[in-house]
């Protein structure tokens, strides 16, 4: 996935200055700091508890990989004192180290991806709004499994707030994580499409989280079963146009 470098903004497309550029990003990330010991015990925990669910995949060298997940985050941490460790950050960084052989490479783009959706966060003032502006989305287009998770007592709360905060990094298999990135990548307005990938999600699975009880409904929506994610996105397009013909317009979190 080496062209993530260029949709992300890390590498310029005007390849004339390629080599000067990624030197100057090499050397600033030989420059940084990435010694925190007791984030680094935590990382490390939570690298290994990845690689176990991730297993059978094998997208990830478990000799090397722990190694560079805590450089890369011990450095993004040790970079920007104000954000504390978040589990979440493992699967926010994982695609960049199974994609990416150099690990500055792999520093540039968590850095650039993390920055954004921390930037998105604080100009909609707070997780809530999104999750009510979501939540209110769900009821008008799935009326029905809203209702049921009503009726399950189902905590809203937990899920909605990891599936928006990290586009599903921890809650979708690896390879769908791939899938669904490379598309959103591809789009100047991934974060604001996300929404509604989620809801073709739980479009999708409808029929199945209906035919279970709360626990398991919580562990299926907080471990997700692997889907076509190119058809996921597509559905997601056509709830997007379908929402908007209802609201008349979609209202945006920053407006909130």
């Amino acid at each position: 996935m080496e062209v993530w470098k260029f949709l992300l903004g890390v590498e310029k497309s005007d390849r004339s200055n390629e080599f000067t550029q990624r030197r100057a990003r090499y050397e600033s990330y030989c420059e940084i700091d990435k010694e925190n010991v007791e984030v680094s015990k935590r990382v490390r925990g939570e690298v290994n508890r990845y690689l176990q669910r991730t297993k059978k995949e094998e997208l990830l060298d478990p000799h090397t990989a722990p190694a560079i997940f805590e450089a890369v985050i011990c450095a993004y941490l040790n970079c920007n004192n104000s954000i504390e460790y978040s589990p979440a950050l493992i699967q926010l960084c994982a695609p960049f180290v199974i994609t990416m052989s150099a690990e500055y490479d792999v520093y540039s783009c968590f850095e650039r991806l993390v920055d954004t959706l921390l930037a998105e966060s604080s100009l909609a003032s707070n997780i809530n709004k999104r999750i009510a502006q979501f939540l209110s989305y769900f009821r008008t287009l799935l009326p029905e499994l809203y209702n049921y998770f009503e009726e399950e007592e189902l905590d809203v709360g937990e899920w909605t707030s990891s599936w928006l905060r990290n586009l599903l990094a921890k809650e979708l298999p690896t390879t769908c994580v791939l899938t669904l990135w490379d598309v959103y990548f591809a789009q100047p307005d991934f974060i604001e499409f996300h929404p509604f990938v989620c809801l073709a999600i739980l479009q999708h699975l409808k029929d199945s989280l209906e035919d279970l009880e709360q626990s398991e409904i919580r562990s299926m929506l907080l471990r997700l079963p692997k889907m076509n994610m190119l058809r996921i996105v597509s559905q997601a397009h056509n709830i997007r146009s379908e929402i908007q013909t209802r609201y008349g317009s979609l209202a945006s979190p920053r407006s909130l």
